[in-house]
């Protein structure tokens, strides 16, 4: 009998990470899932649900302690865990900046340097890191968010050269506007950040709603599909999105900066 593939998928416990837990087990992965409330986490034969804080140097070790003490093999590690700490640049606390870089970039790095060595002894692996669409373009209120985004693509990238030589593949998910509670969880921060006598207050009202406005053109099973597909494509490509309007959104933000910024000047003035 085959040994089962082993995946790590961190933010298990909710939205894409929730769909990708339940999709690799159905597939007959060993799935050690990693969350801060384990409760929340999907129940089935192929899923070890573990407590895992990634803003945590200490709940991170002892997680991949706990998974090395069940396996001695991680064939792909999914650096999930995210939100959107949104807001003015200018009024965000230097703490929820810090906390916004600890869960989106710095998590992710430990616990890439801890499996690391387990892949190159294997001479295999893939990290499949997810960023956002929002790693290309910018947006108001958006900015410590999409920073993190944008350091985790050039980190991807830079391990994805450094690992080829080991047979590790570094990649990225860049997913757009998603049906989950993200999109209600970062409006609200933006809300909460906001200084009483806030100059932003009225850009922060014409931003919500531009957003709430936006239609959602994924679900959570559709980038736990892509996730899969990431982690199991013969010739892994370095970017994956879920359509071709995500795909568009930052080819046009990238290449044509100055165009993306008066589109979204432009929308900002039609709203409200």
């Amino acid at each position: 009998m085959l040994e089962k593939q082993v995946v790590i998928i961190t933010g298990a416990s909710a939205g894409m990470g929730y769909e990708a837990t339940k999709l690799f087990s159905s597939k007959d992965w060993l799935v050690f899932a990693g969350a801060r409330t384990v409760a929340k986490i999907p129940a089935a034969d192929n899923i070890v649900p573990l407590e895992l804080d990634v803003t945590d140097s200490v709940s991170i070790q002892g997680f991949i302690q706990a998974v090395l003490a069940q396996t001695d093999r991680i064939d792909v590690l999914i650096n999930n865990a995210g939100y959107g700490e949104n807001g003015p640049i200018e009024e965000i606390s230097m703490g929820n900046i810090r906390k916004q870089f600890e869960t989106n970039f710095f998590g992710a790095v430990e616990l890439t340097q801890l499996v690391l060595p387990i892949m190159r002894a294997a001479k295999n692996g893939r990290i499949i890191n997810v960023a956002s669409v929002g790693s290309n373009t910018f947006l108001p209120l958006a900015g410590y968010y999409t920073a993190t985004k944008a350091a985790l693509q050039i980190w991807s990238d830079t391990l994805d050269l450094e690992g080829a030589a080991f047979g590790i593949r570094s990649l990225i998910i860049q997913p757009g506007s998603t049906v989950s509670n993200w999109r209600e969880i970062s409006r609200g921060n933006a809300r909460s950040n906001l200084n009483s006598n806030s100059v932003y207050q009225e850009l922060t009202a014409k931003t919500d709603k531009a957003l709430n406005n936006r239609p959602q053109t994924a679900t959570s099973q559709d980038l736990a599909r892509l996730f899969y597909k990431a982690a199991t494509d013969a010739k892994p490509k370095l970017r994956y999105f879920n359509n071709f309007a995500d795909h568009s959104m930052v080819f046009v933000a990238r290449t044509f900066p100055t165009l993306w910024r008066s589109i979204v000047q432009r929308i900002l003035r039609k709203t409200l």
